[in-house]
This record gives C-alpha cells, sequence and structure tokens, in this order.
C-alpha cells in the first residue's frame, strides 16, 4: 500500500469553512478510483426506468449517497480519507447547503478536506432526485 501525501493549495481560505482546500497536491498513489456519478435511486417497478428517487428530501438523498460513496470505497478496498476530488450536482443549491452538515460529519471524522466543486442543474436522470454526487479517491 502506498503512501499518499496531500499538500493543501489555499490561496483563499473560505473553502476551509466548508471541510474543502481550494486544492491539493497529491502524491505517491499509485492506485486511482473515479466514479460515475452516484444518487438516491430504488427499484420501482411502476416507474419509467423501473428506479425512482428512494428519498424525497435532499437530507436523505445525501445520506443515501454518502452510503453508496462507502460501500464504492470499500469495494476499492479505499476509505473515505482516500477521497482527492468530489463534484456536487444540485437542482436546489441553497437546499444542498442546508444540509451540507450530512457531509461535513461524514467526511469531518477524517480530517480530509478534498476538492469538490458544486454544480447547479436544472434537472438530473429522475424527476424526483434534488443531488447527484461523483468521487475521486487515490490511495
Amino acid at each position: 500500500m502506498s503512501t499518499i501525501t496531500r499538500t493543501p493549495v489555499n490561496p483563499v481560505a473560505w473553502g476551509q469553512n466548508f471541510l474543502m482546500h481550494q486544492g491539493e497536491v497529491t502524491e505517491g498513489a499509485q492506485r486511482v478510483l473515479r466514479c460515475s456519478g452516484q444518487v438516491d435511486l430504488v427499484e420501482d417497478a411502476d416507474a419509467p426506468m423501473g428506479l425512482s428517487a428512494g428519498h424525497e428530501d435532499v437530507r436523505g438523498q445525501f445520506q443515501a449517497i454518502l452510503d453508496s460513496l462507502d460501500a464504492l470505497l470499500e469495494g476499492a478496498g479505499m476509505t473515505r480519507a482516500d477521497i482527492v476530488h468530489l463534484t456536487f450536482y444540485a437542482t436546489d443549491i441553497p437546499a444542498t447547503l442546508e444540509a451540507y452538515d450530512v457531509y461535513a460529519a461524514w467526511i469531518g471524522e477524517t480530517g480530509a478536506m478534498p476538492p469538490q466543486s458544486m454544480i447547479g442543474v436544472a434537472s438530473l436522470v429522475d424527476p424526483g432526485l434534488h443531488l447527484e454526487i461523483e468521487m475521486t479517491a487515490a490511495r
């Protein structure tokens, strides 16, 4: 197992309030996990795709997506501390920021502050979805 070093690059400090660095130089990684966007979908035979949103609220969707990210990390033999970038796609940025404490509690215990982007979108693959998260991890 390699040891990855992370050097924060923060020309401004506001990102640290959101448990993120503006940039990070990572060195020593031998394995990289790139994940497709994770959403909170559950089987629903009545839905057009056979799937629909598992939770109606952003907070519930946030937690379900973070659980999916944990499963992906575990399957790759990695942990949350290995996350090097996240992209949040949100249909309602104010509601997502209001539920951001779910993410902060999830990532906060690692001490990692991976760079991230939050992008407002008009819609996601299912009309009941409010959030999608892409993740890159390295070890």
